[in-house]
């Protein structure tokens, strides 16, 4: 029988050797980080983390982050030893396919895992937006003694996630609102692929974080109980503030021959090296994916422990219940992703009597409008609140001071805004948070992962084109909404006034799939005249026929602001005999989810002469205009001049788009 600390070293020498020889049987991954971080898995998950194996998703659990997520390993040695569905075949075929163990830890693949990581400071990033929900959710519903969403985001970071912009943004945020229910472990190992970090960084990491308003701590990442130690100071006195425990560690560690080295940051240990390694482990060099029975005695003991956490926590929200009825109800819509909203009484109406008005005024109005009815929505913006128009009414700032605010003012810190607000999604929140359009590429990496997740984030762009005018080819999107279109699993609306804008938001809170970007105008546009047009409701199938007749010559397929151009130019072609349909194409994949028979019907097979304008480039429009039409873009960078001449220079004019059409049916 062994002893306590006996026990410890087998254990953690058990997480080591599963991650070696499912790294080994790929024949690829990253077996040093899970080697080097053992000791401190094994103490979080069993003597710290609230979990429960049975049911990954009970929402009273700790949330573990494996932001770098290359050592995905060491997480499913953890659910797989602790006792989550997750088999010791399924660990055997490791990053192969269809298997429940890629090669990065994907969220809603494996039993778990809380986000998808491996982009590195993303996990980072999504732990901040954790931290945030998890502090606005409290501020929302504990009461006295009765704290049902009392929970810690812990997390494992690397020299990698320290390097990446996206985590400096999201730690000095966290900072600045003192988000206490955060503990990171930083993976202090001194090794990136391309060597000894020295090469490229020789910051004091933990100066940086104090400097953040962190706690700081440090452990000796090969001694759990120095490990323990510093988690324990970082529990009881944290002094108001989110705690990075900086561990010293060894990246690959009992490797003879490889350990402190980068070949085995990303590489399988080879036959020999794994029989050497295992040997001074203490395990049979010749035996694969062994667990000792003593060893998974111990880290099984967490389904018991699980259940008993969840069923007293069960208990307690059982008293609150009976002491807080109302908040219960809105807990339960919480549960079930209920935003409990009537939209014929919530969607406000414009008409032409409004004047022109930017799409991004609308949707400010309408936000205003939906947000009076609703909590689960938070939001925000990159330090352009007035120009997004984000900022309702109803809403007051998320601060120390109030943890309940349900805005955001994330500074200028596009791409940690993505991120976070990944990490709010991911904890049953909506979020929404706005940029310029441009800036979209600032969070590009952010807007891919939650496509791939299926986050119902919602992305307010505004100054969508050259029609912003005068702050000229730097501000001014010309190739954004191609780019945006290019993720798979996006949904790209550009509505063309302020009407269809309402209907934007619809879709927008409606989908709980994946996210939506909202393409909005800085420039006014006017309020669609809908007695002789098509309702604007028809903007929700993706694509619909605005204005049409009974024989069309010649297709205009437009978005946004040029709806208005092609409406113009169709009142004037039918001056010269000429039938033209217009077609508001305002979210492609929307429109693609449509039946067949519906898209045939917006878009005749038989009409092949069409036109297309859209204030950006001109890339993909070539599958909707087809080989007799002709596209109306810009495919170079704008200029500087008021928006009405800068669309007057690149052609976005009713006299250039009535000459195209013109040239199509001659």
């Amino acid at each position: 029988m062994k002893n306590h600390k006996e026990l410890d070293t087998l254990c953690i020498n058990t997480i080591r050797t599963l991650s070696i020889d499912a790294v080994e049987a790929a024949g690829c991954g990253h077996p040093g980080m899970p080697m080097g971080m053992a000791p401190t898995a094994y103490v979080l998950w069993n003597k710290y983390l609230r979990h429960n194996p049975r049911n990954p998703d009970w929402r009273g659990r700790d949330r573990f982050v494996l932001s770098a997520g290359h050592g995905s390993m060491l997480l499913y040695s953890l659910l797989h030893l602790t006792g989550y569905d997750l088999s010791l075949d399924d660990i055997k075929q490791f990053r192969q396919l269809n298997s429940k163990t890629p090669g990065h830890p994907e969220f809603g693949h494996t039993p778990g895992v809380e986000t998808t990581t491996g982009p590195l400071g993303q996990g980072f990033a999504n732990g901040v937006g954790m931290a945030i929900a998890q502090k606005y959710l409290s501020a929302r519903f504990n009461r006295d003694s009765h704290r049902p969403l009392d929970y810690r985001i812990y997390a494992i970071v690397s020299d990698g996630d320290m390097m990446e912009g996206v985590q400096s943004e999201s730690a000095s945020l966290a900072g600045h609102l003192k988000l206490d229910n955060i503990i990171y472990f930083y993976d202090d190992n001194g090794i990136t692929i391309d060597g000894s970090t020295d090469l490229s960084f020789s910051e004091d990491v933990a100066a940086r974080f104090r400097s953040y308003g962190w706690n700081v701590a440090t452990a000796d990442g090969n001694n759990p109980q120095s490990i323990e130690n510093a988690l324990e100071s970082c529990l009881n006195d944290n002094d108001g503030k989110p705690s990075l425990i900086v561990t010293k560690t060894n990246i690959g560690f009992g490797s003879p021959n490889m350990q402190d080295t980068a070949q085995v940051h990303g590489s399988a240990l080879g036959k020999e090296e794994t029989r050497l390694t295992k040997k001074n482990l203490g395990f049979d060099p010749d035996a694969q994916f062994v667990i000792p029975e003593e060893a998974l005695t111990l880290f099984r003991q967490q389904v018991e422990k699980g259940e008993k956490l969840q069923k007293d926590w069960e208990d307690g929200l059982a008293a609150w219940e009976s002491r807080f009825p109302e908040l219960y109800e809105d807990y339960r819509a919480l549960e079930n992703g209920d935003l409990g909203i009537d939209w014929k009484e919530i969607l406000p109406e414009f008409s032409p009597a409004d004047g022109k008005m930017a799409t991004r005024q609308a949707s400010g109005k309408t936000l205003g409008k939906i947000l009076e009815k609703t909590n689960l929505i938070i939001g925000g913006s990159a330090d352009l609140t007035p120009s997004n128009n984000t900022l309702a009414p109803s809403l007051t700032d998320f601060s120390p001071e109030n943890y309940s605010g349900g805005y955001i003012r994330y500074g200028i810190r596009e791409h940690g805004m993505g991120g976070i607000m990944n990490g709010m999604a991911l904890s049953g929140l909506r979020p929404y948070g706005g940029t310029f359009l441009v800036f979209s590429d600032y969070m590009r990496p952010t807007i891919r992962l939650a496509a791939l997740m299926g986050l119902p984030v919602i992305y307010v762009f505004t100054h969508d084109s050259i029609g912003l005018g005068e702050d000229g080819p730097t501000h001014q999107p010309v190739e954004h909404i191609a780019s945006l279109r290019a993720i798979p699993n996006l949904d790209v609306i550009r509505p063309a006034d302020a009407s269809e804008t309402a209907q934007a938001w619809k879709m927008a809170l409606e989908r709980n799939d994946g996210p939506t970007a909202l393409i909005l105008t800085r420039q006014g546009v006017p309020v669609m005249d809908r007695n002789d047009l098509a309702s604007a409701e028809d903007v929700t199938k993706g694509g619909y026929v605005v204005a049409g007749s009974e024989r069309d010559d010649v297709i205009i397929i437009a978005t946004g602001s040029e709806v208005q151009i092609a409406l113009q130019a169709r009142e004037e072609l039918a001056g010269t005999g000429i039938s033209a349909r217009v077609v508001n194409l305002a979210c492609w994949e929307v429109f693609e989810r449509q039946p067949e028979s519906y898209r045939k019907e917006v878009l005749p097979p038989d009409i092949t002469r069409r036109v297309s304008i859209e204030a950006g480039v001109s890339m993909g429009w070539e599958k909707y205009v087809g080989t007799g039409g002709a596209i109306v873009s810009i495919d170079r960078f704008g200029v500087s001049a008021p928006a009405a001449e800068a669309m007057k220079a690149f052609g976005f004019t009713v006299e250039n788009l009535i000459d195209v059409c013109k040239g199509t049916v001659s």
